[in-house]
């Protein structure tokens, strides 16, 4: 009785968002191409969705392409984009079954036609689900959905000032709770443009293990060392 009521007691954060980095470098130390890393950087992304779920996260964010990853080899970008396409293809057939609900969030125009079809279909397809919120960001910069939502604003100019309230509803997804955690893989300790204005007052979990090994026990670490904290806002 005593475990069970310990852990209930432990705080799940609503929003967990994960910066999913080292896939190269996971590849380099097995003397492997870097799209391998990719690649099983695919296979861990599907472990988390389900060890995320199973632990009561209710939403996942998850930094897939930046705006900058456009600057890496062809052959790279090749490779991530036919990863992309696999993943629209193969798996969301198995996320839809399990109540998930597919988001994608990022300057989506830039894709290949075939890739926006796959990616409206996952969205309409699974938009009734209501298990858990999977919001991939792609081509996202937290940089250029700020611009955009100023040029929003620009466009359609409110009756009175602008206030955070007014420039969030034009953000990409202002229906989605700001993230409580935010994780980073691969040992950087920064945060690359992601949810800049949705993570303010996020808690940071940084690790050094590359994102094809984070598995259940590394995110459970992750929930753990989230649970311990006391989040004041500034309040105290």
């Amino acid at each position: 009785m005593a475990d069970k009521d310990k852990e209930e007691e432990k705080k799940i954060p609503l929003h967990v968002g994960i910066i999913m980095d080292g896939n190269g470098r996971w590849a380099k130390r097995r003397g492997l191409p870097r799209v391998m890393g990719h690649k099983a950087g695919m296979e861990a992304l599907e472990e988390a969705i389900d060890n995320a779920h199973s632990l009561g996260v209710r939403y996942l964010s998850l930094y897939a392409f930046s705006t900058e990853n456009w600057k890496r080899l062809p052959s790279e970008v090749a490779g991530l984009m036919g990863l992309f396409r696999l993943y629209l293809k193969n798996k969301i057939e198995k996320l839809h079954s399990r109540g998930a609900r597919i988001r994608f969030v990022g300057k989506l125009e830039a894709f290949a036609p075939d890739i926006r079809n796959g990616v409206r279909f996952a969205e309409e397809y699974t938009r009734g689900n209501t298990e858990i919120d999977i919001i991939i960001c792609v081509n996202y910069g937290g940089r250029q959905e700020i611009v955009d939502a100023v040029n929003c604003l620009l466009a359609a100019p409110p009756d009175g000032p602008v206030t955070e309230e007014s420039l969030r509803s034009k953000m990409y997804a202002p229906d989605i709770p700001d993230p409580d955690l935010l994780i980073r893989t691969g040992g950087e300790l920064r945060m690359s443009n992601f949810w800049l204005w949705e993570g303010a007052y996020s808690e940071y979990y940084f690790t050094d293990v590359y994102w094809p090994d984070f598995d259940r026990t590394e995110l459970e670490r992750a929930l753990e060392s989230y649970s311990g904290r006391e989040r004041r806002y500034g309040t105290a």
